[in-house]
């Protein structure tokens, strides 16, 4: 099918292009706060748990339910490297409503499952392929507008998924008193389906080759090549790929790991449960913060940099969570934890746009996207497995210590940009 002609784009809510693109981050600000309602999947596991085995009669478990949210962030991440051509021929208004309206009906259509392999399928698996579309639309979308500002506007358009927990968990938990478990999927559904077909309207790319007047790539920095236009096969080949792939699934390991034991290791330093709880949805202000920060610090210090810094951070959080295990510690360690893996949702979209281009972004940042997708199953798991062997969550953190010294040095050595096309 060939890509439908679309009218020339002279203003954005009746603004110059240059103020009104500022809506669109708005936009998908908003829209990824719905679609990032997955994280706060804890406030389900209990309700869900008492719902099967009490009214349904079946024998299930906490863990159990947890899988569907593996599933659904497994999905998700496999989801992005295939939306690319969607996106070229039906453009990102549509493809974006499509994601949200297939998010939406993974939760609409959970609300129905009478066991949980159903849940799986419907909620893990046509929620976790409705996000990984609309997700990676609306980071294209950024990243194309704002060739000036690329970090911060992606940072900002992520954040609403890094926020997502702080706000719709508070939601989802009053709803799920009032109204049951399953009539808060419905509620959700209807939400995420209403929100986003309204808000992705506006959407669109820019014209090509428009760029804020009067803006000029700035000069390259000593060792930097001049940007590139990569296809999705063509960045595959590149070391550089290789380099920001591995960084970015140990920042993302790092981080998922935290997000996975915020709670019971807050328990085991001392802090009483409920308390416990709440400081998760405090970290989740971290993990958004995180976003448009390290977005910054990827415009202004260079991606490799802001990997290191992110590194660095994520090295001394690990070390003193490993040597001084006690509560001032753990609410500092875990805060920087969560800040840094939002940082990763920052820092490797805006390195794909700027070592690739943007001519083939979804794509391309779909096959980067998919080392979240293996650092959302390693970490937990790789936790679960140190807990059993050492006896204590404490003894997670030498590891994360040595993956991040690991990621500095791959940063370094391989994090650049990849050489001209010739």
């Amino acid at each position: 099918m060939q890509k439908s002609p679309e009218r020339e784009v002279t203003s954005l809510f009746g603004m110059p292009l240059a103020k009104g693109r500022w809506g669109l981050v708005v936009s998908g600000l908003i829209i990824n706060l719905w679609l990032g309602s997955i994280y706060a999947w804890s406030v389900f596991v209990k309700p869900l748990t008492d719902y099967y085995t009490n009214e349904l009669g079946q024998a299930v478990t906490a863990n159990d339910i947890l899988m569907p949210f593996s599933v659904f962030l497994a999905v998700f991440a496999i989801t992005m490297p295939f939306t690319g051509r969607i996106i070229d021929t039906y453009g990102p208004r549509n493809v974006t409503i499509i994601g949200g309206v297939l998010t939406g009906l993974g939760w609409l259509l959970g609300s129905f499952s009478s066991s949980v392999p159903m849940l799986y399928a419907t909620f893990g698996v046509v929620g976790g392929i409705g996000v990984g579309i609309a997700y990676s639309v609306l980071v294209a979308v950024s990243a194309r507008w704002f060739p000036d500002r690329r970090g911060l506007a992606v940072g900002l358009t992520v954040l609403g998924v890094g926020f997502s927990a702080f706000f719709t968990a508070n939601i989802a938990g009053w709803l799920i008193g009032a109204y049951g478990v399953m009539n808060t999927f419905t509620i959700f559904g209807v939400v995420i389906i209403v929100l986003t077909i309204l808000l992705a309207l506006p959407l669109k790319f820019p014209p090509p080759g428009w760029v804020p007047e009067g803006w000029t790539h700035p000069a390259l920095i000593p060792g930097e090549e001049k940007p590139c236009e990569y296809t999705q096969s063509m960045m595959l080949k590149s070391s550089s790929f290789y380099g920001l792939w591995t960084c970015y699934f140990i920042g993302c390991l790092a981080g998922l790991m935290a997000i996975s034991i915020a709670q019971p290791v807050g328990t085991d330093v001392g802090i009483e449960a409920g308390l416990a709880t709440f400081l998760v949805g405090f970290f989740a202000i971290f993990n958004g913060g995180g976003r448009p920060v390290f977005g910054v610090l990827t415009d202004t210090l260079t991606p490799r940099n802001a990997a290191l810094v992110s590194f660095f951070l994520i090295a001394l959080a690990s070390l003193l969570m490993w040597q001084v295990p006690i509560v001032p510690v753990y609410i500092l360690a875990f805060a920087v934890l969560w800040g840094c893996l939002g940082g990763w949702l920052a820092i490797a979209p805006t390195t794909t746009g700027r070592y690739f281009g943007t001519g083939d972004y979804p794509r391309c940042y779909g096959f980067v996207f998919l080392a979240f997708g293996a650092g959302a199953i390693a970490g937990p798991q790789l936790a679960g497995v140190i807990k059993t062997s050492t006896g204590s969550y404490i003894g997670v953190f030498p590891y994360v210590l040595v993956l991040a010294v690991v990621g500095s040095i791959i940063a370094f050595t391989l994090m650049k940009p990849p050489k001209p096309i010739t």
